[in-house]
């Protein structure tokens, strides 16, 4: 197995670190909609607002951010590895993330 992983299986993360996603807290209004619209456990609740508790389960997919009213959210899409992943699935070979 490749040392670039996905979220898709179960327990397994991108390469560490090179997610873009970052968090306001203090723009954070506590709705939890991120957590409710994020394919993945990256967000977990905290004292009326959320953190980023697995960042490197972000798919850099965006959700969060649409989703956010108060633009405490912020992502690169494609920054990282999801791009990388997804175009190595459809080329059937080892992906490159770029950190």
């Amino acid at each position: 197995m490749s040392s670039v992983t996905t979220a898709m299986r179960p327990g397994l993360r991108y390469v560490p670190g090179v997610t873009t996603l970052a968090l306001d807290a203090e723009k954070c209004n506590g709705c939890l909609l991120c957590i409710k619209v994020c394919p993945h456990p990256v967000f977990a609740p905290l004292k009326g607002s959320v953190e980023i508790r697995e960042p490197d389960l972000c798919m850099e997919c965006g959700a969060c951010v649409k989703n956010c009213s108060e633009d405490a959210l912020t992502v690169n899409p494609g920054t990282g590895c999801a791009v990388a992943i997804l175009r190595s699935w459809l080329r059937r070979s080892s992906s490159e993330c770029v950190a």
